[in-house]
C-alpha cells in the first residue's frame, strides 16, 4: 500500500428538497455578492433559476450563463474572472453540471491572481487564495462536485487541460437527483460512461487494496445497472440518487486511496478529442477505453483483467487467463453499446487526418510515457486509429 495524505473539506448536502431546506442558510456564510454561473436553458426549464433566484433574493446576484461542455476559456473563464473582479464577488453559485462548475473552479482561482489566468490552469503559477464555491449539481458524471480538479479546454491552441488545486474545492455541493430526471438518455449514458471510466483510471494500476478493488469493483456494478435503469425510466429516483452518488466519488481519490497512480491513459487521450473536436467526453472515453485495453493486455497485466472480468462481469474464473481478459474487455465495449454510445470515433465525426498530430501533441503533453503502461506517440496513435 502505498502513502496518501489525504483531505476532503467539500460539505455534501444530498436528498430529495435539499436546495430549498438549506440553500438560503449555505449562502449567508459567504457574504451578498453572488455569481450565479450556468450553461444553456435547462434550468429555466426545470425552474430551478427562479428557485434559486427567490432563495436568494436579498443578494447581490451577478450572472454568467452560456458555459459550455468542454469549459471554454475564452469566453467563459475570462468573463466569469471580469465580473468577479470588477464587482468583488463574495461567492460562486455553480448550477449545473460538471462543465459549468469545472469552469467556476478556474474562476475562482483566476480572480483573486494578478496575472493571466492561463498561467493557473497550465501550472505556470500557483494560487494562493480563491473565491468560495457552492455548486447545485444537475448531471451525474464529472464528480466534480466532491473534487479538487477541473478540465479547461483552449480553443486556439487546442489545449485542454486537467486543472487540479486544493483551492478548487468546492466548500458546499447540493445533490437533489430529482434535478437529474430530465436528463437525456445521451448524456445519461455519457455521465455513466465518463464515471466508469474514473474508477477505471484507479483500477488499472500495479498496487492496489482489496479495500479498494472492492469498492471499485461495487461502483462499477452499481454504475452499470442503474444507468440502465435511468435511461428506461428517467424518474426512477433511486437509481438517480445511487448513480449520483457512485458520480459523486469519483474523482476524489477516495476510491484508491493507498492505491499506485495510474497515468489516467484514457482521459489524457480524450482530452486531444475533444480539445480538437468537442465531442462529448463520456463518449470520447467509451471508444477509447476498449481498445486502450486491447492494446495493454499483456503478461504484466493480464491478471489485473482476469479480475476485473470475474469480479465485475461475472465471468467463470476456471478459463484461461487470457480467455476471460478478452471476455471483459468485450463486456465493456458490448455494455457501452447497449446504452445507445457510438462506439466508433467516425460516428462521432472524427476521421484519420488529425490522429498523428493529435497522438503528437498527447505524447508531449499527458505524460502517458510515466502511465502504469507507458504509452509512446506510435502507441497513442495506434490506439486512436483501432478507434476509428
Amino acid at each position: 500500500m502505498q502513502n496518501f495524505d489525504y483531505q476532503t473539506p467539500t460539505r455534501l448536502i444530498f436528498g430529495k428538497g435539499v436546495v430549498d431546506e438549506k440553500l438560503s442558510e449555505v449562502m449567508n456564510m459567504f457574504g451578498k455578492k453572488v455569481l450565479l454561473t450556468y450553461g444553456g436553458g435547462s434550468i429555466k426549464k426545470m425552474g430551478l433559476y427562479d428557485k434559486v433566484k427567490e432563495l436568494l433574493k436579498d443578494k447581490d446576484i451577478y450572472e454568467l450563463s452560456g458555459i459550455q461542455p468542454n469549459p471554454k476559456y475564452d469566453p467563459s473563464v475570462l468573463d466569469g474572472v471580469k465580473i468577479c473582479k470588477e464587482n468583488d464577488i463574495d461567492v460562486i453559485l455553480a448550477v449545473g453540471g460538471g462543465s459549468v462548475l469545472d469552469c467556476s473552479k478556474a474562476i475562482a482561482t483566476g480572480a483573486k491572481y494578478e496575472g493571466d489566468p492561463w498561467d493557473l490552469i497550465s501550472y505556470k503559477a500557483f494560487a494562493t487564495n480563491s473565491i468560495p464555491i457552492v455548486d447545485i449539481i444537475t448531471l451525474a458524471a464529472t464528480g466534480s462536485e466532491y473534487d479538487a480538479g477541473g478540465v479547461i479546454s483552449r480553443t486556439d491552441t487546442n489545449d485542454k487541460i486537467g486543472y487540479v488545486d486544493l483551492h478548487n474545492f468546492p466548500r458546499v455541493s447540493f445533490l437533489d437527483p430529482t434535478y437529474t430526471f430530465s436528463v437525456s438518455k445521451k448524456q445519461t449514458a455519457a455521465g455513466c460512461a465518463d464515471a466508469m471510466n474514473h474508477i477505471m483510471e484507479q483500477y488499472f494500476t500495479g498496487d492496489s487494496t482489496l479495500l479498494n478493488d472492492g469498492f471499485m469493483e461495487a461502483g462499477l456494478k452499481s454504475l452499470m445497472i442503474n444507468a440502465k435503469k435511468c435511461i428506461e425510466n428517467p424518474k426512477d429516483y433511486t437509481a438517480r440518487a445511487e448513480m449520483m452518488l457512485c458520480c459523486t466519488y469519483g474523482c476524489n481519490q477516495i476510491y484508491a486511496l493507498g492505491s499506485s497512480y495510474s497515468g489516467w491513459p484514457c482521459h489524457g487521450m480524450e482530452h486531444a478529442l475533444s480539445a480538437y473536436y468537442d465531442i462529448t467526453h463520456g463518449e470520447g472515453l467509451a471508444i477509447i477505453t476498449p481498445r486502450w485495453m486491447k492494446h495493454i493486455l499483456s503478461e504484466k497485466t493480464v491478471e489485473r483483467f482476469v479480475k476485473y472480468g470475474v469480479n465485475v462481469f461475472g465471468i467463470d474464473a476456471g478459463q484461461d487467463k487470457y480467455d476471460i481478459a478478452n471476455q471483459a474487455i468485450d463486456a465493456t465495449y458490448k455494455f457501452f453499446e447497449t446504452i445507445g454510445i457510438p462506439m466508433h470515433l467516425k460516428d462521432v465525426g472524427i476521421d484519420e487526418s488529425r490522429i498523428d498530430e493529435m497522438a503528437h501533441h498527447v505524447a508531449e503533453n499527458e505524460g502517458l510515457d510515466k502511465a502504469w503502461v507507458p504509452l509512446s506517440e506510435k502507441d497513442i496513435a495506434d490506439i486512436f486509429r483501432a478507434s476509428l
